[in-house]
């Protein structure tokens, strides 16, 4: 007789493994509310940590979106008596998040004009003779994209990525017995540097401008636009030359010289014509936009009334339209998320408990060498990213309790903001859904999951090593530590 089971429907499936994460979420709420709440802390921060917490852990496991899960977060913030509801709504108005909000739109418009595209075309002409040189065209592209667009799903997803796909099937090379005759070599290549992009600017991903608000909060440290850029470059800039040489040695492609990828630029060029009046309105916008960032030290605009400027001149110009803005998805999704995390986080470190935290903390470390604490602490950072699926839920979970304990070993406090600023980045390269763009590149089916890991996990030893190296000495010398 017959005594297996019926297979399961995929809609069965689905279920039971939303609910076992949704499991996960009540569990760790649960857990924490289980918990007696310790002398001297107020029933509501407790309740306020246990809502935190779960949101963490449902944006990482992720039951529905993750910006449905912060909303869940939000409401539930005045549903359990946490705080009233204009004080959970507050994190909505926050100039962050209308900084990263617009600089979203922003992004639509180079995509829109066609900007982007003729940006990574006329690198290609200039240096895509070679394979080696795809990459660092393409890596050139996304350098000068991410100094004002924060969305690297709209850089690589609506960019980068296409591009690199169409340069891959221009020499016949396709997932599977092909892949490796360019199209593996270029997606791993373009996505780490993708990584170290994502490190060297504010706006490189939509995380940093978070990460500064919290260093910020913590430390008094104000992370600037160019502050951010100029402690980045150095170590940024070296990176972006050896990683993609890296990866051509030990990941090396059968097509050496693509002299048909500049041809096909070139093409590519003469298709599109001339510069469009709208090209060159996005042009303008994004270099008034980057300049007006640069320069906020001595005119006091804030970033978030630059980005929306920005946006007001495209609106205006007929560059971009109200429907181009409503349908914008990810944008409002970042909206979302990152108003209801920066209010629960802000109220969090204002009740005391990260100060507990540090206290505790403190101990683990007693007796050490700063630099050691500091050393052994940002490498668990960096490799904790193996569980995260995103920059932000990792941001969110361990930037700040990280912050606290390094300064509690007495590491020098920007050393400390930077290292882990630019390490939130950095850890992404270990895994194919480590960001956003990494399902996007892996999913092209060029490369198999040990070969990413095992590029991810080489290409973080060089990175570390440059950035703890070469980024430690370029701080002292800027005089920042």
């Amino acid at each position: 007789m017959d005594t297996s089971q019926p297979e399961a429907s995929p809609d069965q499936i689905t279920w039971k493994n939303r609910l076992v994460r949704w499991a996960v979420v009540l569990f760790v709420a649960g857990g924490i509310l289980l918990i007696p709440v310790p002398e001297g802390v107020d029933p509501k921060s407790w309740r306020l940590l246990a809502i935190f917490a779960a949101t963490i852990t449902g944006s990482i496991v992720q039951p529905i979106p993750g910006a449905a899960i912060v909303l869940l977060g939000v409401t539930a913030l005045p549903l359990f008596r946490v705080m009233e509801v204009k004080a959970a709504l507050t994190g909505y108005a926050d100039p962050v998040v209308w900084l990263v909000l617009a600089a979203f739109f922003i992004s639509r418009g180079m995509i829109k004009t066609g900007l982007g595209r003729r940006i990574a075309f006329l690198f290609i002409k200039a240096i895509g003779r070679h394979s080696l040189g795809l990459s660092y065209s393409l890596a050139s592209t996304e350098t000068v994209l991410a100094t004002v667009i924060p969305s690297t799903g709209a850089r690589s997803g609506g960019i980068i990525f296409p591009i690199a796909k169409s340069l891959a099937e221009a020499y016949e090379s396709r997932p599977g017995p092909t892949a490796r005759r360019l199209g593996a070599f270029l997606m791993t290549s373009v996505y780490q540097c993708n990584v170290i992009v994502c490190a060297m600017f504010l706006t490189g991903q939509a995380s940093n401008p978070i990460i500064a608000r919290f260093a910020r909060d913590t430390t008094g440290i104000d992370i600037t636009y160019a502050r951010w850029a100029i402690a980045s470059i150095v170590p940024g800039l070296l990176s972006l030359l050896v990683v993609p040489w890296l990866i051509y040695r030990v990941f090396p492609p059968e097509i050496k010289h693509t002299p048909a990828a500049s041809e096909l630029a070139r093409k590519e060029l003469t298709l599109m014509g001339a510069m469009k009046w709208s090209e060159r309105l996005m042009l303008i916008v994004f270099g008034l936009v980057a300049a007006l960032w640069i320069t906020t030290k001595w005119h006091q605009i804030d970033y978030a009334v630059v980005a929306m400027l920005g946006i007001s001149v495209l609106l205006i110009t007929g560059v971009l339209d109200w429907d181009d803005l409503i349908s914008e998805k990810a944008a409002w999704a970042v909206f979302i998320w990152y108003g209801g995390l920066i209010r629960m986080a802000e109220a969090l470190g204002q009740t005391g408990l990260t100060k507990r935290f540090a206290e505790a903390a403190a101990g683990l470390t007693t007796g050490w060498q700063w630099w050691l604490a500091l050393a052994s602490l940002l490498l668990i950072y960096f490799y904790a990213h193996y569980v995260f699926a995103s920059i932000t839920a990792h941001v969110t979970a361990m930037f700040v309790p990280f912050l606290i304990v390094i300064l509690a070993a007495g590491a020098p406090a920007y050393l400390a903001v930077l290292s882990l600023a630019y390490f939130s980045n950095l850890g992404a390269s270990l895994t194919h859904y480590g960001t956003t763009p990494a399902p996007i590149y892996f999913g092209a089916g060029y490369t198999s999951q040990r070969s990413w890991w095992t590029l991810g996990l080489i290409t973080s030893l060089v990175t570390i090593l440059i950035w703890s190296v070469i980024g430690f000495t370029w701080w002292k010398i800027l005089g920042l530590w």
